[in-house]
């Protein structure tokens, strides 16, 4: 067997994990002790991109689905590089949400939302950094058209549309 043909295995440590508190309305990334001096400057920045592992839906039999239907596009199939589906062969999700706070001794990341599950892991935090992160002429799939631009605008184009999120 070739290196190409063999089965790669990297090693990966959760660097804390997402908390919800559903009573009080708040969300925040608990970062573990030994990662905490990782956060040192992290409020200088707007948004954080959050990658984390969707353990709740890693299980051998989904990372060999390639393809899916689209919970937002009845009809539409596509393959999970395609879209943002948590069915993988790599679990590994990501979100850029606004930071509201941060607490390096705590090592809270407090922000308002993020589409993970209490208890999720996170796999790392990186800035969102405008030069680096936005594209001037994206284009997304046709499927995707009648989809607001901005992040800011989708709560209000969500809540007004039935996208069958969840199903």
């Amino acid at each position: 067997m070739n290196q190409t043909q063999q089965k790669q295995f990297y090693k990966l440590q959760p660097i804390g994990r997402v908390v919800m508190n559903a009573t009080e309305g708040q969300c925040f990334l608990q970062i573990d002790e030994p990662c905490r001096a990782g956060l040192q400057q992290l409020e200088c920045f707007s948004h954080v991109m959050v990658f984390w592992w969707a353990d709740q839906m890693d299980r051998e039999d989904r990372r060999n689905i390639l393809t899916t239907e689209l919970p937002y596009a009845k009809g539409v199939e596509v393959g999970v590089f395609a879209c943002r589906s948590e069915y993988r062969p790599n679990p590994i999700a990501l979100t850029t949400i606004p930071i509201l706070a941060v607490n390096d001794e705590k090592g809270w990341v407090v922000v308002p939302w993020i589409d993970a599950f209490d208890g999720t892991p996170i796999i790392d935090l990186k800035p969102y950094i405008p030069i680096c992160d936005r594209i001037r002429e994206a284009t997304a799939a046709p499927w995707m058209a009648d989809w607001p631009m901005w992040m800011e605008e989708a709560e209000a184009y969500f809540s007004e549309h039935d996208t069958d999120f969840g199903e």
